[in-house]
């Protein structure tokens, strides 16, 4: 029957995982020694296992399978941390394997010590320690079906002396719920749902990631409503596309028209979303559904919470909703969205072929429109979040995966990594920051040494441009934000990457052509505008008074000059409080 770690291989072999992405260390050589003997899986080697964490994340999410990651005892463990809350806060199914020090030491703080059970409780829907080969193949089930059935991280720990043990019984098969029902609405609430719709003159509806699946009902209601429809930012990629009612995004990231659709509405439609920003929301006058009851009503009160998918609610109240004739609020709502991309996102893109630093907006544009259809994007934390939100187009086959909900730094490269060895075929781009790239660098060298064919351009301004802004809204001068510009063209030519670094904006376009034209990796270095900055949709006069001040404590220190350029890069993206 062989050992308990060749047992712990085949069960994730009988769910179809093909690789395990981690760093190896003596507590996991008896996993690591039955993967190298079983054929069908592999074992991706990182330079960090919070890299692997992150890839298993953007793995789970590209496929909608089971993806794993492991960690040796002690340290090995705690660096799984970031990718393991970034993955469970996604919803991304992960199971992450935490091998323990040998059995008889535990509670004796031996070398490496740690206690997974408390370490892992946050991040995790299930943490369980197998301590006897008598409860394989089981919990490891146990475990599994609780990843796949929440959407979430199930961690085993696993000591390495029990992995080397014999199994105590057969592993058998075992048939794991893969394929779920869908959660249809009580009666009564879709009632009161199509009573709400009627009752309202003006509806607007606010989508999620809850929509994925949902794309034609959300655009039949919007039709038989005549309701501008919003978006969060992990809603963009399902929502956005073959939109002829889109306004925007709400949020700290957002544009367009979205914040002022939903505070003129009489009624706003929550639709899959956790959006978690309540200021944003009008807090009053809505409605949301969800299939997750614990999300209903968390973020602002609700008139109604309809509890369940977002398709079957929607089909089950359209043919109970009343066509709407009046089409003002809508019409004017897509004037005003037109207006402000025509202000404020082209304003960027166009007639810059001279403007030094390179704008990062007329980068994101470019790789927008130089990408694949069906690439996969992966974002950076922080401005390139704003970025990516901005001028990244879905077409419903693109994909956009980033530490959206974490908030995660340095997620981009290794998240690309994972997604690239999901979808080979396809093409990954990783749209990292300076910051978030030096933070696991090392992962270059992953991308290097398994060959894969990963695009990284780096928007490169030499400064933590969100933490920035963070800083002049609070009325702080910026401090700690920027550093020693770093030539990451020149490392990954080290590491034996193809590579360039660009710093004249009528070069960006030959770079990158050449650059996603080529079969194998390449990073393209571009030094961007530090002083380009995200303003959200809406400034409080708080927010422009924090503005003020800054700039006043800025000048009072002699930076006159570092403000002028500000106002300069960013004056035409700055709305009216």
């Amino acid at each position: 029957m062989g050992t308990v770690a060749e047992q712990f291989i085949e069960v994730l072999r009988q769910i179809g995982v093909e690789r395990v992405y981690g760093v190896v260390g003596d507590s996991l050589n008896p996993v690591v020694d039955a993967i190298r003997r079983t054929g069908g899986i592999d074992w991706v080697h990182v330079r960090n296992e919070e890299a692997g964490a992150f890839a298993a994340s953007a793995e789970a999410q590209v496929t909608g399978r089971l993806a794993v990651c492991a960690g040796s005892c002690g340290p090995g463990n705690t660096h799984l941390i970031q990718g393991l809350y970034d993955a469970h806060r996604s919803g991304a199914p992960v199971l992450a394997l935490a091998s323990h020090i040998p059995s008889p030491q535990i509670g004796t703080t031996f070398f490496q010590e740690t206690h997974p059970g408390r370490l892992f409780a946050d991040c995790s829907g299930f943490c369980e320690m197998i301590s006897t080969a008598e409860q394989m193949p089981r919990v490891l089930r146990i475990a599994i079906q609780h990843a796949i059935g929440h959407n979430g991280v199930a961690v085993v720990v696993l000591p390495g002396d029990v992995a080397d043990l014999p199994a105590a019984s057969a592993t058998g098969t075992h048939e794991f719920l893969t394929r779920r029902g869908t959660l249809r609405p009580p009666a009564d609430q879709v009632e009161e749902l199509a009573e709400a719709l009627n009752g309202a003159e003006k509806v607007m509806l606010f989508c999620g990631a809850g929509v994925r699946h949902a794309h034609e009902e959300v655009m039949s209601l919007a039709a038989r409503t005549l309701a501008p429809v919003g978006h969060a930012l992990r809603g963009k990629e399902w929502i956005q596309y073959d939109n002829p009612y889109d306004v925007g995004m709400s949020g700290l990231l957002g544009y367009g028209a979205c914040y002022e659709a939903m505070h003129e509405a009489d009624l706003v439609v929550l639709v899959g979303t956790d959006f978690p920003y309540p200021d944003f929301l009008p807090g009053g006058n809505t409605v949301q559904i969800d299939h997750d009851p614990a999300r209903l009503g968390r973020r602002t009160p609700l008139e109604l919470a309809v509890h369940g998918d977002v398709g079957e609610t929607l089909r089950a109240v359209l043919p109970k909703v009343t066509q709407k004739t009046d089409r003002r609020y809508l019409d004017r709502m897509l004037t005003k969205h037109l207006k402000a991309l025509t202000n404020v996102v082209e304003a960027y893109t166009h007639d810059i072929e001279h403007h030094v630093p390179i704008h990062p907006e007329y980068v994101a544009d470019l790789v927008d429109e130089l990408a694949d259809d069906d690439a996969v994007f992966t974002v950076d934390t922080g401005m390139c979040n704003v970025w990516a939100a901005r001028y990244l187009s879905p077409n419903g086959r693109r994909r956009v995966i980033g530490s959206f909900s974490h908030g995660s730094m340095a997620n981009a490269l290794p998240h690309a990594i994972g997604a690239q060895f999901a979808a080979p075929g396809r093409q990954v781009v990783s749209m990292s920051g300076d910051g978030g790239l030096g933070m696991l660098l090392g992962e270059l060298l992953t991308v290097r040494m398994h060959d894969l064919p990963v695009k990284i351009v780096v928007f490169n301004n030499s400064s933590l441009g969100m933490v920035k802004l963070e800083m002049l809204v609070d009325g702080l001068p910026d401090f700690g934000t920027d550093y020693t510009p770093v030539d990451y063209a020149a490392i990954a030519a080290a590491m034996g990457i193809p590579s360039v670094s660009v710093e004249h904006p009528s070069d960006v376009r030959k770079t990158l052509t050449a650059a996603f034209g080529t079969a194998g990796p390449y990073l393209v270095n571009v030094v961007t505008d530090p002083d380009a900055l995200s303003i959200p949709p809406r400034i409080t006069r708080e927010q422009v008074k924090g503005f003020a001040l800054a700039a006043g404590k800025v000048v009072l220190t002699g930076g006159v000059g570092r403000m002028i350029n500000l106002a300069r890069a960013n004056l035409r993206n700055i709305p009216r409080p």
